[in-house]
């Protein structure tokens, strides 16, 4: 039976980096069919225009062409046809990221939302996708990869997938290309893990940690898992780190050097972050993919989808993702802790915490976090690491007066029970609610305090009741981050122009001056490049300025656009950010679960 929807999508030109693709409407809409691109991909929110990448598109009926008119940005409109209608249109794919779509000789990767226009009255409605193998024997070792459920496929893949209606076919990315892959099973559900790029590293070794992280999210939040097939989609190359949550699937980009190499070898710093992000992907697989706020229940994915929630889909899953590398014994206890020290600092260094609370960030992702500036950590907080530090408080909150007898793990159970239950998505306040019903708690106080103010969270004291000691301490280096261990009694603070700096071909480009710096009060802005301090050209700033004291005045010369500008600085003291944890009694039950 043929359906009513059905889309084919082929590599047609690997060297202009253009997919083609056919849209075949049987019985199209009598005034005239409309089709629409989204504007964004969920999880990624900010609108991106997806439209823009459409090189050329056309209508055809029995073989006519028929007039399409464009209605607005991405909206289109067909004359009405008495038989039934097919799009053909091009799409140019050249973003590298996991957010749109990707085609080159090497491989190809596309998301529905930027290649698949949507039917309108038929969004509810199955559909078909015919996937075809792109021309010519360089592409003979060419497979497929992706979550769709498949109907008729040859070995590599190529042939006819199927998805139960236009918001399921959004959540199945697509990975073509001649890449390696490992597969697994988790609690019995069967795992896929594709590898995409140049590397070189063990994948038997990515699996087998994989799984640990799997089956402990899926036992966390109880088995069966929401899906009965998944698919980690993971692109290598340099300088490059982030990943999108889906349904059954996720896509990944990270540093080829993050790969293992050997089943024996200690989990490198790079190699922890990749887990780290894996971890973090697969969470969202309940938490946001099925569990969401009612703004994303449906998506309307033709403008901005506001929602003061965010602090509890990225802040909590953020919480999880490295507790979860803990718990499942992939690291231990130090590892652990060093990197909630990491998260600590990074929120304490920004003078954004102080002005913008965890709901207004979430509300304000489109316009604000997603739209980072020169001036954004004086401005912002991130719902990602300061929410992922609500989570945590509000973790140790729940233990603490519950007498480890509940804790946060219970609330995301019960959230998960509830989306078993009626799959609704949750109005605004109704997180609060559930967490307060589940803990038997009056979480009112906290929850106001946390989300609602710029109050600092009352970490130290919750960390103590788990036998840890939380102290601030000054950076023993520009890049000291923080970490575990006391506080080195004979530190002290160092002479600071408070800037964070990159590298560029005229000296040292000023990213960001932080809010009452010595930069700021001299004039400095983000943006500036830096070539001269004290008549020395400026090549390792933490070496030079450890040669000065605090107080003491330099002088700065520093480009502005194509203008040269002199500038003295008094230099201050490193503010005291650096959060150093201790570990005074190893038998915590928090770590552990």
């Amino acid at each position: 039976m043929t359906a009513p929807v059905h889309y084919s999508i082929r590599p047609c030109s690997p060297q202009s980096h253009c997919f083609e693709i056919t849209l075949k409407v049987t019985k199209p809409a009598k005034k005239g069919q409309v089709f629409t691109l989204p504007a964004w991909i969920p999880g990624s929110y900010l609108i991106r225009e997806f439209s823009r990448h459409i090189v050329s598109i056309q209508a055809i009926s029995a073989g006519k062409e028929v007039g399409l008119c464009k209605l607005d940005k991405h909206t289109w409109q067909a004359e009405p046809v008495a038989g039934s209608l097919t799009l053909v249109y091009q799409v140019y794919a050249y973003d590298l990221s996991v957010r749109g779509a990707y085609l080159d000789e090497e491989r190809g990767f596309f998301n529905a939302s930027s290649v698949f226009l949507a039917v309108e009255g038929y969004e509810s409605v199955a559909c078909t996708v015919e996937i075809r193998a792109p021309k010519g024997k360089a592409f003979a070792d060419w497979k497929v990869a992706s979550s769709l459920p498949a109907l008729e496929i040859d070995r590599n893949g190529f042939g006819l997938y199927r998805a139960g209606d236009y918001d399921e076919l959004l959540d199945h990315p697509v990975e073509l290309g001649a890449f390696q892959s490992v597969s697994f099973k988790a609690c019995g559900v069967s795992h896929q893990f594709v590898v995409s790029g140049r590397f070189r590293g063990d994948l038997k070794r990515l699996a087998r940690d994989t799984k640990k992280i799997c089956e402990h999210q899926i036992k966390l939040f109880g088995t069966p898992a929401p899906f009965d097939r998944y698919v980690f989609m993971l692109y290598v190359g340099k300088d490059i780190y982030g990943g999108l949550e889906h349904r059954a699937s996720t896509a990944l980009v990270a540093n080829r050097d993050d790969l293992p190499q050997s089943a024996d070898e200690a989990i490198s710093d790079g190699y922890l972050k990749l887990l780290g992000l894996i971890s973090h992907e697969y969470f969202h697989s309940w938490n946001v993919k099925r569990i969401k706020p009612a703004a994303f229940s449906p998506y309307d994915l033709s403008r901005e989808g506001y929602t003061r929630l965010l602090w509890a889909f990225e802040g909590i899953t953020s919480y999880y993702d490295d507790l979860t590398l803990l718990r499942c014994g992939l690291i231990d206890s130090k590892r652990y802790l060093g990197l909630l020290a990491q998260t600590i600092s990074g929120v304490e260094r920004g003078a954004g915490r102080l002005k913008q609370t965890l709901e207004e960030s979430s509300f304000d992702a489109w316009t604000k976090y997603y739209r980072q500036d020169e001036n954004s950590p004086n401005s912002i907080v991130s719902y990602y690491t300061k929410g992922a530090l609500a989570a945590l408080a509000l973790d140790l909150t729940i233990r603490q007066q519950t007498n480890g007898q509940q804790s946060l793990d219970d609330v995301m159970r019960a959230l998960w029970q509830k989306w078993q239950a009626d799959g609704q998505g949750l109005a605004e306040n109704e997180w609060e609610q559930i967490a307060r019903q589940v803990t038997g708690l009056e979480l009112q106080a906290f929850f106001d305090s946390a989300l609602r103010s710029t109050a600092d969270l009352p970490l130290a004291n919750l960390l103590a009741t788990q036998g840890l000691d939380m102290c601030w301490d000054y950076a023993d280096h520009a890049g000291d981050a923080g970490g575990i261990g006391p506080v080195a009694a004979d530190r002290r603070p160092r002479a600071s122009l408070g800037v964070k700096t990159a590298n560029d071909p005229q000296g040292l480009r000023l990213v960001h001056v932080m809010d009452g710096s010595a930069a700021q009060q001299s004039g400095l802005a983000g943006g500036d490049i830096l070539i001269a301090l004290d008549g020395l050209k400026v090549t390792d700033l933490d070496k030079m300025l450890a040669r000065y004291g605090v107080g003491e005045t330099v002088t700065l010369h520093l480009f502005r656009r194509d203008e040269l500008l002199v500038r003295e600085a008094s230099l201050q003291a490193s503010p005291r950010t650096c959060c150093r944890l201790q570990l005074l009694n190893e038998n915590t039950g928090w770590l552990h679960g």
